[in-house]
């Protein structure tokens, strides 16, 4: 993304993001359009122009034909008006989502209201079903739009230019998590450092350093920046900090602030302006009453009704397992569960029967792959024909569902240790044990056995630091893409 001057960079700046919320409008009234005139023909018939209904103003007769023009305009407009097409939203995230069922669920609601107390008697069906189906159908088109635009930030483009302002040592790490995250659009072009070491570049990076902290307006014009981010340097006082937010161009240039905090999800975060101070208040999570009901809820509805939908295929796994070879169709082996305690986990067995016996040779032999607290191999001589088959789309963790009914595991989790594991664990890594293990989590949905050990316990903690039903079913929904692409399944 070429910027060459001022002109230049104000276009790059702010041209994408308007062609993006130019084109959410447009298929946004496309969805809708399709939506409401689709329930409306299905509901009345192809002749539906000419049905109508009464309220009772006596001589009022409305067809349902401008009650869907008018439906249509009332949605599109509170969608813009609660910012479900703002750039802060789009990308990552679930805001995006959460805006569209907020505003979506208010104007139904609206429309509820004024039915009530003008006694307008709408069919209820043509209410029902395009509230529901609207809804689904624009998520899915922003989701659409989400892997375009993801796409496009891998290729550098649609994202805010950066320039970095702080130690080295928080720059670094800010640039290291902004340029893992690409589909955030954060894409760090510079930094100004104290050292102000013109030429250089931040430590294992591409990054340019562009000076010190006095150079950083004359930076964000070299470089055709929109955006500074301030890590975190003692060097940056109030009154410096008021003077940056000065020098930059209303609308045009962004000031954004990366506290030390790490790990913290959204929802825990709350800004509360004190006194001109903007204090930042961290919830501390908590993992027991109506929260920890919910999940177990959860867990016994979804967990139930899976069991219920593939007990023929747990059968038809059963049967092929049984005719792999000698063995029992099970394999039990004790895990590690909340606070500690042991369980018996299960899974279809995908090794030959002294599969056990066997680890300690490979691990002498120096064969592991994957990371030092958990063994895993790709190619492990121990695996079945039919295991192998199992393990690549995880069937063989399907009989984990009975141990999430009886209440040992839940859906989603961190993954369960063998106890030779947690005996190696570092004293913060037992945060894992504060909830349930899990047959998926975000370990699954990041790489599995590809992760190193250090980002397997930093997923872990964060799901256990930060979980919630949404964040549970996001994580369920993506384990099924994750189980697709067979990434790190061995």
């Amino acid at each position: 993304m070429a910027v060459t001057g001022h002109g230049a960079a104000t276009v790059t700046a702010w041209d994408w993001r308007r062609a993006y919320a130019r084109r959410l409008v447009i298929t946004d009234f496309i969805v809708l359009f399709w939506v409401v005139f689709g329930v409306q023909i299905a509901w009345f018939g192809v002749d539906s122009s000419n049905v109508s209904f009464r309220g009772d103003l006596g001589t009022l007769a409305v067809n349902y034909t401008a009650i869907s023009v008018l439906l249509i305009v009332s949605w599109m407009a509170v969608l813009g008006v609660y910012g479900s097409r703002g750039y802060r939203v789009l990308g990552t995230g679930a805001d995006e989502y959460k805006l569209i069922g907020d505003a979506s669920i208010r104007l139904f609601g609206i429309v509820a209201i004024i039915a009530f107390l003008g006694h307008i008697d709408v069919a209820r069906g043509y209410i029902l079903i395009a509230l529901p189906l609207g809804l689904a159908v624009l998520a899915f088109s922003r989701w659409i739009w989400r892997q375009w635009l993801g796409v496009q930030r891998l290729r550098h483009t649609y994202s805010a230019r950066v320039v970095l302002m702080g130690s080295e040592e928080t720059a670094v790490r800010i640039a290291s998590v902004l340029a893992a995250q690409s589909s955030a659009g954060y894409l760090v072009v510079g930094a100004c450092l104290p050292s102000g070491a013109v030429g250089s570049t931040l430590a294992g990076s591409t990054v340019p350093v562009l000076g010190d902290f006095d150079d950083i307006t004359a930076a964000l014009e070299t470089v055709g920046a929109d955006t500074v981010v301030v890590t975190s340097d003692e060097q940056i006082s109030a009154l410096r900090m008021r003077e940056l937010s000065w020098s930059l161009e209303p609308g045009r240039h962004h000031l954004v602030v990366a506290p030390s905090l790490t790990g913290v999800g959204g929802p825990r975060i709350h800004t509360r302006p004190v006194a001109g101070l903007p204090l930042i208040h961290v919830e501390t999570p908590r993992y027991e009453g109506r929260k920890q009901f919910a999940k177990r809820a959860f867990d016994i509805v979804i967990g139930g009704s899976l069991i219920v939908l593939l007990s023929p295929l747990l059968a038809i796994i059963a049967l092929c397992v049984r005719s792999g070879g000698a063995g029992s169709v099970l394999f039990r082996q004790e895990r590690i569960g909340i606070n500690g305690s042991t369980f018996t986990m299960l899974k279809f067995r995908s090794m030959v029967h002294d599969a056990e016996a066997l680890l300690a040779a490979l691990q002498d032999e120096q064969r592991l792959e994957g990371n030092a607290v958990m063994f895993k191999m790709a190619g492990d001589p121990r695996i079945t024909r039919v295991g192998r088959i199992l393990r690549r789309f995880s069937l063989d963790e399907l009989p984990q569902l009975f141990n999430v009914f009886d209440g040992s595991m839940s859906l989603v989790g961190p993954r369960p240790p063998l106890p030779g594991e947690v005996e190696k664990y570092e004293t913060h890594v037992h945060r894992r044990f504060l909830v349930k293990p899990g047959i998926t989590g975000l370990w699954q949905i990041s790489g599995r056995s590809n992760l190193s050990w250090e980002d397997t316990v930093r997923l872990d903690l964060f799901y256990v630091e930060n979980w919630s039903i949404a964040s549970d079913v996001i994580i369920l929904w993506r384990t099924a893409r994750a189980v697709v692409a067979r990434e790190g399944a061995y």
